[in-house]
């Protein structure tokens, strides 16, 4: 019974994971410039790495394969947000600008919305 709990937490750890990994993916196609496209990625990335490594343990049990396990998720955990980091320093050395939406109207996001128009739920 134990063990078939400890199975289907596993499971359902590791499918979240793969779906916030998809997400991320996702929004590497979606967003608009380089700086959203590294947040999109790398902020789903960890999450979804860390949740399908912690739902591998549950599938491991608690022995020497955990525990690297574990080990791995804490180094994904504090790499990638390093990582994340320097690759986004490294567009602004090289001269790449993050897009500024402070003079942006909503027509010029939506097209659709005239003004005055709520947009619909």
């Amino acid at each position: 019974m134990t063990a078939e709990v400890l199975t289907w937490i596993g499971g359902v750890l590791v499918v979240i994971g793969a779906v916030l990994m998809a997400i991320g993916a996702l929004g590497l196609v979606r967003m608009p410039d380089v700086f959203t496209r590294m947040h999109a990625a790398s902020v789903t990335d960890t999450l979804g790495v860390a949740l399908v490594l912690i739902g591998l343990v549950f599938f491991a049990g608690w022995s020497l394969v955990s525990v690297k396990l574990i080990l791995l998720t804490l180094f994904i955990a504090l790499t990638s947000p390093t990582a994340t980091h320097a690759v986004a320093r490294a567009a602004l050395h090289a001269g790449i600008k993050p897009r500024d939406h402070s003079d942006e109207t909503i027509e010029d996001v939506d097209p659709q919305i005239e003004e005055g128009e709520q947009s619909k739920p």
